[in-house]
């Protein structure tokens, strides 16, 4: 680990006491508090992909996604959020010049969310596009700068080109539609987009961005962060914060379990054999996800590193070891979860809280692991690429 990692680290476990004391806000603000971000943004943690002209860390993918894991700890609904706020900066960092410049050069702090699936409509016209739409689930957007909206761009072929336009935040507003089980605090309300004007310099298709063929792609040759296929370091944010939570159910469970009385019986909950077999096997399997997604995150970053493209077979991994790995993590919170007693359940306890977030990190599109599963079979087997499994 380097003093880089461990300075971070540091600065990031000194505000995790007031970010944890902030959790219940956060679920019933159903958004990250304001107070949360700022306390983040004085690590210099959202700057972790950023590149370095505009005074970026460009920090490694295992590095920045054990400072997500910490601070899941502490709250989930923050760590999914400014992760993504955070790591959003790697894609932006492979678009053209122009957009960065107009991102960060007066403002180096900004940061973007995102609505990835291609929901937006595009007219074309001369320069760019007209662009509307309603875009859900786009976390932390009411703390972002910018928004990253997905759509299907008409190609000169006839067919249809999946990709991203940029918009800053005067050309949306933000509709609150965010009432949900887990992940209250993250705030992923609607981006709505009534005609905006968004320049070619702000577009990209989803392939370029993938195949190191976009704008930006080769604008920073000594780096070390932007080789990685930007969709990869995206998808870690998820798994990240599901092993925080699996880590901190495990602590919880422990500390409760050690002091819990049986009402009806006295008898020390403790000392049972199957409070410590649950807990054994909870922590072995929090600790063998953990260790899968730190393999898996070095992979990348060691790929980054010597500038090598990753093959057909290791995308599969990268892109379907996120979703094992949390499939792991919600098993282990479960497991603990169903022998906490009755008090666990009530709104007061952090348990419940554990229980709901992690259920919610397996929820999303990237964490499917029924989709994963026929990825990764596909490539194993040698087949093509199936397009409706993305």
């Amino acid at each position: 680990m380097s003093d880089q990692t461990t300075s971070m680290l540091d600065r990031i476990k000194a505000v995790l006491p007031q970010i944890a004391a902030r959790a219940a806000q956060a679920e019933e603000d159903r958004m990250v508090p304001r107070e949360n971000i700022e306390l983040l943004k004085s690590t210099g943690l959202h700057r972790a992909f950023q590149p370095r002209i505009y005074g970026g860390l460009e920090m490694p993918v295992p590095e920045f996604e054990n400072c997500v894991a910490a601070i899941a700890g502490a709250c989930g609904s923050t760590a999914w959020a400014f992760s993504l706020l955070a790591q959003h900066s790697h894609q932006l960092a492979i678009y053209s010049k122009q957009l960065q410049d107009e991102l960060w050069a007066e403002n180096p702090d900004a940061v973007a969310s995102s609505s990835i699936a291609p929901y937006g409509k595009a007219e074309e016209t001369e320069g760019g596009i007209v662009f509307s739409g309603e875009f859900g689930w786009s976390s932390g957007c009411e703390h972002a700068d910018w928004a990253i909206l997905g759509f299907l761009r008409d190609t000169p072929e006839g067919g249809k080109a999946y990709s991203f336009a940029v918009l800053p935040r005067s050309d949306y507003t933000i509709r609150d539609t965010w009432f949900a089980k887990g992940m209250r605090g993250t705030g992923s309300k609607t981006i709505v987009v009534d005609r905006a004007f968004v320049p070619s310099h702000r577009i990209e298709s989803v392939p370029d961005l993938m195949g190191m063929k976009s704008a930006g792609a080769h604008l920073y040759p000594d780096s070390r962060t932007y080789f990685t296929p930007f969709i990869y370091v995206f998808a870690s944010c998820f798994a990240a914060v599901s092993l925080g939570l699996a880590e901190r159910m495990i602590e919880i469970y422990r500390e409760k379990t050690q002091a819990r009385v049986r009402a009806y019986t006295g008898a020390k909950v403790g000392a049972t054999i199957p409070a410590a077999m649950r807990l054994a096997e909870s922590a072995h399997q929090v600790a063998a996800g953990r260790a899968f997604l730190e393999k898996t995150w070095e992979d990348m970053r060691v790929h980054a590193w010597n500038r090598e493209y990753p093959t057909a077979e290791k995308m599969a991994y990268w892109r379907t070891n996120q979703a094992y790995a949390v499939k792991m993590f919600i098993e282990a919170v479960d497991r603990l979860f169903a022998a906490s007693g009755g008090t666990a359940w009530f709104d007061s306890s952090e348990a419940q809280r554990l229980f709901r977030d992690a259920h919610m990190t397996g929820a999303h599109a990237y964490t499917d692991y029924d989709i994963c599963a026929q990825i990764l079979g596909r490539a194993l087997m040698g087949l093509e690429p199936d397009p409706s499994l993305f």
